[in-house]
């Protein structure tokens, strides 16, 4: 239990609405933070977004996405550097701290070529996101996503790649809908204290019919959400707390019925 204080709305979790929408929402439901993604920035312009969150008092927990580093060519993957140095300027003009990377796919089958991508692309990036003062999140996605949305899957695997760096620059983001189900999820927590610099929550709903749009509110589905949320403070992460759920249900509920269900279920729940 606690206050709304550390509470964020992930935009993706109102992905019919635009930011302006989701800012005035998050204003008037008295929830503190928001969480940007790129194609909703685009939408509005960079400046228009930064106006409209300060204006409405709502700080920007973090940006999504950057990362999709691995390409088949030398060139391409030089273009995704680029655009995440373009995500990190976003994120340093809201005042997000934290660029989440969501990291890529194998483009050619070679998973573990994948992987050395990713590192490649981190260590490439870190330095520029370290002058800018914003940190790179290394989001694992569940095994399920791996051929599609990115070659780390597990805590371990983002843990050991961020040990690489300065723990100052280059952290992970814990989203409890893709960890939940690992069996050392307690074990690699505690050895990424000082490394978190996000946290996401929603459910995992049962029966499954489409792993992607299977998020549910909290306390819908199967995840232990105190004792993950718990783990996690106890690593040393005290930011704020994402709600991020991708399910039509919830996106074709108006923000007026959301945005108070989502508080009491983060106070309930979380």
């Amino acid at each position: 239990m606690d206050s709304v204080a550390r509470l964020s709305l992930n935009q993706i979790t109102v992905e019919r609405v635009g930011l302006a929408e989701a800012v005035e929402a998050c204003a008037r439901h008295g929830v503190p933070y928001v969480a940007v993604w790129r194609h909703k920035l685009a939408e509005v312009g960079l400046d228009r977004a930064a106006r409209l969150v300060r204006d409405a008092g709502v700080r920007v927990s973090s940006v999504c996405r950057g990362g999709m580093f691995p390409a088949p060519t030398p060139a391409e993957r030089a273009v995704r550097i680029d655009d995440n140095r373009r995500a990190v300027d976003e994120a340093a003009t809201l005042g997000a701290e934290v660029l989440v990377l969501v990291c890529g796919p194998a483009p050619d089958r070679d998973i573990a070529a994948a992987r050395r991508m990713v590192a490649d692309g981190i260590a490439e990036l870190a330095p520029y996101a370290r002058e800018r003062g914003v940190r790179l999140g290394i989001e694992p996605l569940h095994p399920a996503f791996a051929a599609e949305r990115s070659c780390i899957t597990t805590l371990r695997e983002a843990r050991c790649l961020a040990q690489a760096f300065d723990p100052a620059t280059v952290g992970i983001v814990a989203d409890v809908y893709h960890i939940w189900w690992d069996p050392d999820l307690y074990t690699e927590i505690d050895r990424a204290a000082g490394r978190v610099v996000g946290f996401h929550v929603s459910d995992w709903l049962v029966p499954v019919h489409d792993v992607l749009m299977n998020r549910g509110m909290m306390g819908d589905g199967v995840i232990e959400l105190q004792r993950i949320r718990t783990a996690v403070q106890d690593a040393a992460y005290v930011g704020p707390i994402e709600v991020e759920i991708m399910n039509e249900a919830v996106w074709n509920m108006p923000l007026d019925t959301l945005l108070p269900l989502m508080k009491e279920r983060y106070l309930a729940c979380v």
